[in-house]
């Protein structure tokens, strides 16, 4: 008796069922062109560092600046060698702020000072009361100034303009600024600042980042 499982139609049967296994067709890289992860990691890292660096320097150019404090006509609330942080973004002055002038009309460097007066408004100090004088009205600075500050004359040899009875009128388009340590301050009292155009405002300190004891915002 034969084997049924030996040759035949069984045999031939079962060989028919067999199957060979597939082969992916993958086909190896050219050229070395698959990255590893790390690299990519890398240069995500490093492209991303580069659009914050551009970021920065764009904020701080047409937003933002940091100027340095020189002198001390702001005592005491800014001192020589402070550093501040100004904005010029969409910038109209407002009486009381602290501003930055890049020039006066006979100043070529820049000046910080603050907003007494905008367009519009009558000034007059009294130098012997020592009291500013807005629109009429007796200006109170004590938000930034010790009350016993007076506003006197102060002590240069350089030319004052005068100051009527009724008043000056600041001009339009123009502000009036003193320095808050009034006895030494070169502000809108003298001819060589004067009424300042708002065009050579460079910005309004917002606050103080350096040195760090004195991190803050400005006083106004």
């Amino acid at each position: 008796m034969s084997n049924p499982y030996k040759g035949g139609k069984y045999a031939a049967k079962n060989k028919q069922n067999i199957q060979e296994p597939e082969q992916n067709n993958i086909e190896p890289p050219k050229n070395g062109s698959i990255k590893s992860s790390g690299t990519v990691a890398c240069f995500d890292w490093t492209e991303s560092l580069v659009i914050a660096v551009v970021v920065v320097g764009l904020i701080f150019t047409f937003v933002f600046r940091i100027v340095t404090v020189s002198g001390t006509s702001m005592d005491p609330n800014l001192h020589n060698a402070d550093r501040v942080v100004i904005s010029s973004w969409s910038y109209k002055p407002q009486q009381f702020d602290v501003v930055v002038l890049k020039r006066t009309v006979g100043l070529d460097e820049p000046i910080v000072k603050r907003v007494i007066a905008t367009e519009g408004q009558r000034v007059y100090i009294d130098y012997d009361e020592g009291a500013v004088y807005v629109d009429g009205e007796k200006l109170d600075e004590s938000a930034y100034l010790s009350e016993s500050v007076k506003t006197t004359k102060p002590l240069s040899s350089e030319k004052l303009i005068e100051f009527p009875e009724e008043g000056l009128v600041v001009p339009e388009g123009h502000i009036f600024v003193l320095g808050d340590n009034r006895s030494v301050s070169l502000d809108s009292r003298f001819e060589a600042v004067g009424m300042v155009d708002e065009r050579y405002i460079l910005g309004k300190a917002l606050f103080k980042i350096y040195p760090f004891n004195h991190i803050g915002t400005i006083k106004g």
